[in-house]
């Protein structure tokens, strides 16, 4: 309460207003302080940070997308595959393929790859080179190009492509083996299959060295292998006597079986998933090397062959199963290596191999009884294996073998380990206590109708 009669005190209070002082006070002082001054100072902050974090996150947008532009540019910088295109027909020898490149040929050595490893050769141009894909570890390695350039000599050509031998600049010769038909598999799987390919190792198998899948037809295939100096056995027992090509006495006949049936055993045993481990065993697909042992060719192809094509074409598919029930067993193969024995033995070519389909298949079955229908004398073996006279005994054996292996009956048919171990038995020479052991046998009746009633013969 205010007492007028008191004194204020109002030096230096400027601001001081209101009785007893004859200043009027204005209308915000009277009013005093506002209570959502603090409120409204509180909205003001938050409205600062809500701008902040605004700003912010559109800071972050903007790196972001300029960073994604940058590496959008970058990839669009980065060189492309590499890519290879031959030409499109005629094989190596007509049409060069396509060949442009004027350098010399480039070896590389791959020591440091995994053995069976896919591992394609780097091009010039940077980046993978979608050409020759190489399967053997250690082995020199050149360019698609030197392969497409090299003076070519045309080897063969069959059911199922043609054959080239292309001699590099460097003089070592390779094969080109051009497959037609060979779209029973897509790429995943074709190139997995080759690389299990790649790991197979036999002294009496023919490695493929590389093989071309992208860039070519789509129902074709490169692959590339070694070159035998002696061609195939096809050659050298029907082809006619030359000088060029060596004579096959009984020893060398006897060698030849017995690599092939190691060579077909080992294939057995490393491919179970396979019916037919080689599925193309003839004659003409036994190669021979500068010592005359024998080297399997153009194996394990069924699962990459265009089905219909392998039924009609491929050896193992003219097996007796496969005229009466319209597939191959596991037994096929062991089915077209006694036919290869009887003609190792005979010198006769069964030309109905040339026969597509079940027309090759029950006339091949004709060409087995052929060979045994006449007496089993002397006559019955191939007069180009000279004097055998002490080695009839065994080749008998032999002779015995190869008719197991082609019963009609599968149940019958020997095994791939029976035919083995039967091959592995004979012997180049008579034993010394045996040495009758061939006139007695064919003495003894062996003749057409022997034949039949023998546990290894035909049944007819």
């Amino acid at each position: 309460m205010s007492h007028p009669n008191l004194p204020v005190e109002s030096s230096g209070n400027t601001d001081l207003c209101g009785a007893p002082l004859d200043v009027a006070c204005p209308p915000s002082a009277l009013l005093g302080a506002s209570p959502d001054s603090d409120s409204s100072g509180s909205l003001r902050v938050l409205m600062i940070i809500a701008i902040a974090v605004v700003a912010f996150g559109g800071l972050l947008a903007i790196i972001g997308i300029i960073t994604a532009l940058l590496s959008r540019n970058k990839d669009k910088d980065e060189p492309a595959d590499a890519t290879e295109t031959p030409g499109g027909g005629g094989g190596i020898a007509a049409a060069k393929m396509q060949s442009t490149a004027d350098k010399s040929i480039k070896i590389v050595q791959a020591d440091s790859e995994q053995h069976g490893v896919v591992a394609p050769v780097p091009s010039k141009r940077g980046g993978r080179r979608d050409g020759l894909v190489f399967l053997q570890e250690g082995r020199e390695r050149f360019e698609l190009e030197d392969l497409l350039r090299a003076s070519a000599e045309v080897l063969g050509s069959g059911n199922f492509g043609s054959s080239y031998k292309a001699t590099l600049v460097d003089g070592k010769p390779m094969v080109v083996k051009r497959f037609k038909e060979m779209n029973g598999a897509g790429r995943a799987d074709f190139n997995e299959h080759m690389r299990r390919l790649g790991r197979l190792v036999h002294p009496n198998l023919l490695p493929v060295v590389a093989y071309l899948y992208k860039n070519y037809k789509k129902d074709e295939k490169l692959f590339v292998t070694e070159h035998m100096v002696n061609g195939g056995l096809a050659q050298i027992l029907h082809g006619g006597a030359t000088s060029s090509l060596p004579r096959l006495d009984w020893p060398a006949r006897l060698k030849i079986i017995k690599g092939v049936a190691r060579g077909l055993a080992y294939l057995y045993e490393e491919l179970p998933m396979l019916t037919v481990p080689h599925g193309h065993l003839k004659s003409s697909n036994v190669l021979l090397n500068a010592e005359l042992e024998p080297i399997l060719s153009d194996y394990a192809l069924v699962p990459v062959v265009t089905p219909s094509h392998a039924s009609q074409v491929m050896v193992a598919y003219k097996a007796p199963e496969c005229a009466a029930a319209g597939r191959a067993s596991r037994k096929s193969d062991v089915w077209t290596l006694g036919i290869l024995v009887l003609e190792l033995l005979t010198g006769r070519f069964p030309t109905n191999y040339l026969q597509k389909g079940r027309e090759g298949t029950t006339g091949l079955a004709g060409w087995v009884h052929s060979v045994v229908r006449e007496e089993w004398t002397g006559e019955v073996f191939d007069k180009d294996m000279r004097d055998t006279r002490s080695a009839e005994g065994e080749m008998v054996k032999l002779l015995k073998v190869g008719l197991g292996c082609c019963d009609t009956d599968i149940a019958a048919r020997w095994d791939i380990k029976e035919a083995l171990a039967g091959i592995e038995e004979v012997r180049e020479r008579d034993p010394a206590d045996d040495s009758s052991t061939a006139s007695s046998y064919l003495s003894d009746g062996a003749g057409a109708g022997a034949a039949s009633d023998h546990p290894h013969s035909l049944s007819t």
